[in-house]
């Protein structure tokens, strides 16, 4: 069972640390999506944590990482935009990290960013 968790209301430059309890067993995703737009993927970490995948649009400004004792991966996002403003969603799998949504079996509920500018 996934669980999302630390979103919240940030000005722009600032950060946030999302939080997803999973299980140190599959590989997690973190999804997004804004009002009006399609889901999108934003980064992603095998199960042992070997390989590590960001998009393009966070890249340079997000780490994720996880804690397997403590079955927990973490989204750290910087210098947040106006434009990273969305419901927040992790996802998990078998095997390793992937970019594509369809290929995750489990979600948890989303956490909301909002960035003021």
């Amino acid at each position: 069972q996934l669980q999302a968790s630390g979103g919240g209301l940030v000005q722009a430059g600032g950060s946030l640390r999302l939080s997803c309890a999973a299980s140190a067993r599959y590989a997690v995703g973190w999804f997004r999506q804004a009002p009006g737009k399609e889901r999108e993927f934003v980064s992603a970490v095998d199960w042992g944590g070997g390989n590590i995948y960001y998009s393009d649009s966070v890249k340079g400004r997000s780490t994720i990482s996880r804690d397997n004792a403590r079955n927990t991966v973490y989204l750290q996002m910087n210098s947040l935009k106006s434009e990273d403003t969305a419901v927040y969603y992790c996802a998990a799998r078998l095997g390793l990290g992937s970019r594509r949504s369809y290929e995750y079996n489990y979600w948890g509920q989303g956490t909301q960013v909002t960035v003021s500018s």
